[in-house]
């Protein structure tokens, strides 16, 4: 009997483990979907460009509002952790995940990449993530996001490899004559009021 009463509670505790989870994940993704669009939908293998680099395995980390590194967006698949086949191309970067609708990063609207620390609660020390910083375009009347997305290689001499090819993409990008776009001044104040900027750790140079 006592057995018995001990199994109920265990399943009980982690019922109630995975609701108050689902419940954050759901009041999270609630909460950043009238903050951050729905992403770009990924061009088929025609549109992607030649391959500049990879395709590298990677654990796709997490994606947050730039500048703040724990405010992990949960709209659109945005912060679900998975695993992902990661390459660059000349018109952006593709990241292939499990399980969830692939994400594409347009030349046009990555800012800049480095490497970081951890993201969202993600802390593999050093300089274990790649950190890729884009504009997330307007759509369906949302404006346009500035947020940090996260990837970490599975083999660690890639980090730099990956960080390299999108830092040559942008340079190519510049010496074109296409300019990227600028995030506008009021989204980025619109995002300062409602989220806290912090210091974020990724501008540092690839090894």
């Amino acid at each position: 009997m006592k057995i018995l009463a001990v199994a109920l509670l265990i399943a009980l505790a982690i019922f109630l483990v995975l609701y108050v989870t689902l419940i954050g994940r759901r009041r999270l993704a609630q909460r950043t979907t009238t903050v951050v669009p729905v992403p770009p939908v990924a061009p088929t293998a025609d549109g992607v460009g030649a391959l500049r680099f990879g395709p590298v395995e990677a654990v796709y980390v997490s994606t947050t509002l730039h500048g703040d590194w724990l405010a992990r967006v949960g709209a659109h698949g945005l912060g679900d952790r998975a695993h992902a086949v990661v390459s660059v191309h000349d018109q952006g970067v593709l990241i292939e995940r499990d399980g969830t609708a692939d994400l594409w990063l347009p030349v046009t609207e990555i800012r800049s990449t480095g490497l970081a620390p951890g993201m969202a609660g993600k802390y593999v020390g050093a300089d274990g993530l790649v950190v890729l910083t884009w504009a997330v375009p307007e759509a369906g009347g949302v404006p346009a996001a500035l947020v940090d997305t996260g990837l970490r290689t599975r083999r660690a001499e890639d980090r730099g490899g990956l960080v390299d090819a999108v830092r040559h993409l942008l340079a190519a990008q510049q010496r074109s004559g296409q300019q990227p776009g600028q995030q506008p001044a009021s989204q980025i104040e619109h995002l300062d009021q409602q989220y806290p900027q912090q210091q974020y750790p990724h501008q540092q140079e690839a090894r």
